[in-house]
């Protein structure tokens, strides 16, 4: 039974931040969580595929910190040069798309990609919180926001598109159906709202797998990791995992009942028991060439372990594009070494974010298509905003320091595979790339284009006071994209 003081809050749409502690036990939480939810009338089974539902797995590429959509795949070669800046377009593999000249094999891809120029992500404070909008759907609401520019995840949030598509649809194996890595943006004790269930509960958070950039073919997830000299054969004599989680169940029970816990508990076991769930984090097992192609960074590995869990039939898997501070802080980028290129945008994208971009994504594109997965592997790439169309951010020397601001009010989304109609432009930008000027699209239209190519009609669920709820009444899914 929730306490009177949690029920208040939530009657305000305003609950307590997560802890950090919370935040670890929800990563192993969305691992052992039960594939219906927390009470079996909480999910209803989603319907029958609707026409062009054929994607299996959704791998959702988010470019933390803002990508700027002017020097990337929405170009204004025709603006003044405050605009459109020191980069040129170039011709592609499809006649209707133009991409930076930065991306040569991406463009050599271009058949793949339906580039939607149109996104309409504005947030009041133009800021991070653009993460919540783009990951839910939803906007935020604003009577959660104390300090501008900050909001941290809340219980009540919506739930992350990831954690929607992880409680409809049914196990497929030992892995949990929502896995996100290499990193949580941004990290405790600031986490940025969207990222987790919210509201649809817990047991639906996406399992946090970590990367480093020092060893970037070591993945761990906290909660696969066995400590010690503890052996998984061990664990089937001692189940020494009860007493870690029995650790934290005090800060469950609140919301959680003591039979669908003891069945995380089972499952929790077997996951660790399995060689199967370790596997499937083995980059070491791919060969060398294939990971050159990809590039050995920590992100190019994170889309080399995006195509290994598609393999593992985990249906919806998220990548964060994990910042480099050190070469960040060589090229002067303003960013944490990320793209959120607040001054030197130019020479950041170009010698950093930009190559290995193009390296690591053309290269999945090309590992699915040849194993062929790409018809059945929905690939969405977003941020939490664009940049700014004019040049020249106050915080980093104006002009002279060649970056680009937050710009929340309109950016571009790329979509491949799962039964999207690559090569197409979608929607467009006005001339200078600030506002959307045809066709709008929202993240809420995108939600819902992910969720029908998914197969999923039934975006019911129920709050734990039994009252129903629907997931996503707003947008529309881009039919004309499939």
């Amino acid at each position: 039974m929730i306490s009177p003081s949690l029920r208040h809050s939530v009657d305000r749409h305003i609950t307590t931040p997560i802890s950090r502690r919370r935040l670890l036990v929800a990563s192993g939480a969305g691992l052992v969580g039960l594939p219906f939810g927390l009470r079996p009338s909480t999910i209803r089974a989603a319907n029958a595929n609707p026409i062009g539902a054929t994607a299996k797995s959704t791998i959702l590429f988010f470019l933390s910190g803002g990508a700027s959509q002017i020097d990337t795949w929405d170009m204004k070669p025709d603006a003044p040069a405050e605009i459109r800046g020191e980069f040129q377009p170039i011709t592609t593999s499809a006649p209707g798309v133009r991409l930076c000249e930065h991306l040569p094999l991406l463009a050599q891809r271009a058949h793949h990609l339906a580039v939607i120029n149109s996104v309409d992500g504005t947030d009041p404070t133009n800021s991070h919180l653009g993460y919540y909008r783009h990951l839910t759907g939803h906007e935020l609401d604003p009577r959660s926001i104390f300090v501008v520019g900050e909001r941290r995840q809340q219980r009540d949030d919506w739930p992350f598109i990831g954690s929607v598509v992880a409680s409809k649809l049914p196990q497929r194996g030992a892995l949990p159906n929502a896995i996100s890595f290499p990193w949580i943006p941004e990290n405790p004790p600031d986490i940025r709202a969207g990222q987790f269930a919210g509201k649809l509960g817990l047991e639906h958070d996406p399992l946090y797998v970590l990367g480093n950039h020092d060893t970037p073919l070591s993945f761990q997830a906290p909660a696969l990791v066995l400590e010690g000299d503890l052996t998984a054969e061990k664990l089937q004599h001692r189940r020494s995992l009860l007493q870690q989680l029995d650790g934290t169940r005090r800060e469950l029970d609140a919301y959680r009942e003591t039979q669908t816990w003891q069945t995380h508990q089972e499952r929790a076991f077997s996951l660790l028991a399995s060689v199967n769930t370790s596997d499937a984090f083995n980059l070491e097992k791919e060969p060398v060439e294939l990971r050159e192609r990809y590039g050995q960074s920590v992100n190019g590995m994170s889309l080399l372990l995006a195509r290994r869990l598609v393999e593992a039939e985990v249906p919806f898997i998220t990548i964060y594009w994990m910042q480099d501070r050190k070469r960040g802080s060589e090229l002067n980028c303003a960013s944490a070494g990320g793209w959120d290129t607040h001054g030197n945008n130019f020479e950041c994208l170009k010698k950093m974010l930009l190559p290995q971009f193009d390296q690591g994504f053309s290269a999945l594109l090309d590992d699915l298509s040849d194993r062929g997965l790409l018809d059945s592997t929905m690939i969405l790439i977003t941020s939490e905003m664009g940049r700014q169309p004019k040049i020249g951010d106050p915080r980093s020397g104006g002009a002279s320091g060649a970056g680009r601001d937050h710009w929340t009010f309109c950016l571009t989304d790329i979509l491949a595979g799962g039964g999207i109609r690559g090569g197409q432009t979608y929607g467009s930008s006005d001339k200078q790339g600030a506002y959307p000027l045809e066709r709008r699209v929202t993240p809420a239209d995108i939600a819902k284009t992910v969720y029908h190519t998914m197969g999923i009609t039934d975006l019911w669920a129920k709050d734990n006071q039994g009252r129903p709820y629907h997931l996503q009444e707003e947008g529309e899914p881009l039919l004309e994209l499939l």
